[in-house]
């Protein structure tokens, strides 16, 4: 039986009754395995109830690239332009720059790159520039508007509006320089009323930097 531990491999006693048949059934000092890297094998002692190796496996190279290449840009599943046709806000206030992923009446994920220039930062705050927690709802809003203004749900620019929001809760500040991550999910339509509930949440760089519940008013038949 082999036993892995860290950076060495036993092969016990129990298992192994002649150890140095190994020499004879591996001519180099080398051990592939199916679906692994290749494992290179050091022999450094043996002994009459144990044979020690120690495993060497090369690193991985993705150091070695620049730092500038390693990570690819966010898909693009609605652009800037077509988001403009879809939603009714316009600068200042237009608060998605992209959609990256997109389920016809289910879902949206958005993203709104925070920087510097935008005009909330000189009063929020000079000497500490955080996005206020209500323009990141407002930008939640959007993503989910991007769902409901569709066939699929059948929403209209003339009569859609945020109607409320519950349960929110702000995880981290988001700050100039982050990027805002952004998934509506729409968990519940009553077209018959005119009301949609969905679900947020958005991240920055994986972590969840705000929550909550969202109505969305889209008129009723």
């Amino acid at each position: 039986m082999a036993v892995a531990s860290n950076s060495l491999v036993f092969f016990t006693h129990g298992s192994l009754s002649r150890p140095e048949k190994l020499f004879q059934a591996l001519p180099s000092p080398s051990l592939s395995l199916p679906g692994s890297r290749a494992l290179f094998l050091k022999f450094t002692h043996r002994s009459n109830s144990a044979l020690h190796c120690s495993l060497n496996v090369p690193e991985s190279t993705d150091k070695d690239s620049p730092i500038e290449t390693r990570f690819p840009a966010y898909p693009t599943v609605m652009d800037i332009n077509q988001i403009r046709e879809i939603l009714p806000h316009r600068f200042p206030f237009l608060l998605v720059d992209r959609v990256i992923e997109y389920n016809p009446g289910v879902s949206a994920v958005g993203i709104k790159n925070v920087t510097i220039n935008d005009n909330f930062f000189p009063g929020h705050f000079p000497e500490r520039p955080i996005m206020p927690g209500v323009l990141m709802v407002e930008a939640m809003a959007q993503v989910g508007g991007v769902v409901m203004l569709q066939p699929e749900v059948g929403g209209s620019r003339e009569n859609f509006f945020f109607a409320g929001v519950d349960k929110v809760r702000f995880r981290k500040p988001v700050i100039a320089g982050d990027t805002l991550v952004m998934r509506m999910t729409l968990i519940k339509l009553q077209k018959r009323f005119g009301i949609a509930k969905m679900e947020g949440k958005a991240y920055v760089g994986g972590d969840l930097a705000c929550e909550g519940e969202f109505l969305m008013a889209t008129g009723s038949e």
